[in-house]
């Protein structure tokens, strides 16, 4: 049988170097769209000229919203930073808590696989389709729920084989 050969550091922190530059695109995208809409359209309507077209800031921005989102949603499953109750769960004992969180992410498993599947299937119904502005394959932007399914699958699958330590509660 072979032995567990940890993943190379550098391709765990793929998708947080991923989600870290589309939140600085989208923060650039949005600037964009708020210069062109505000300044431009005033500066265009002044000098008595056509105005440009920004439509494609919208569909730039959904594109990389959707990425962000589904991305990250499965970065926060691993890093244990979506918000959790833990009112009834901490008054059982550690062996009931250990199958509750190991159900709880056989869920999160089970919600991402379904997740990859749909958005499959969504990409191959419209690979043949393109946005209007950007004229971008809309099969992209539905890859996001593949891509993000799939992440959130081996990262919950990896909470339930080997969880990584908590930390420390500050209440105790």
């Amino acid at each position: 049988m072979a032995a567990f050969v940890p993943m190379p550091r550098f391709i765990q922190e793929i998708p947080k170097i991923v989600v870290a530059l589309l939140l600085v695109a989208a923060i650039g995208n949005l600037l964009v769209g708020v210069f062109l809409r505000y300044i431009m359209l005033k500066v265009t309507d002044l000098l008595d000229v056509d105005p440009f077209r920004f439509t494609w800031v919208e569909e730039a921005g959904e594109m990389m919203l959707a990425w962000l989102t589904l991305i990250g949603a499965a970065i926060g499953v691993r890093e244990r930073a979506h918000f959790t109750l833990h009112v009834f769960i901490e008054r059982l004992s550690p062996e009931a808590q250990l199958l509750i969180e190991r159900i709880h992410h056989l869920l999160i498993a089970g919600f991402g696989a379904i997740a990859a599947w749909y958005g499959v299937k969504l990409c191959m119904l419209n690979y043949t389709l393109v946005t209007p502005s950007l004229e971008i394959n809309l099969a992209l932007l539905y890859a996001s729920s593949v891509v993000g399914g799939v992440l959130l699958v081996v990262y919950a699958v990896s909470m339930i084989v080997a969880p990584p330590p908590r930390a420390p509660d500050a209440l105790h």
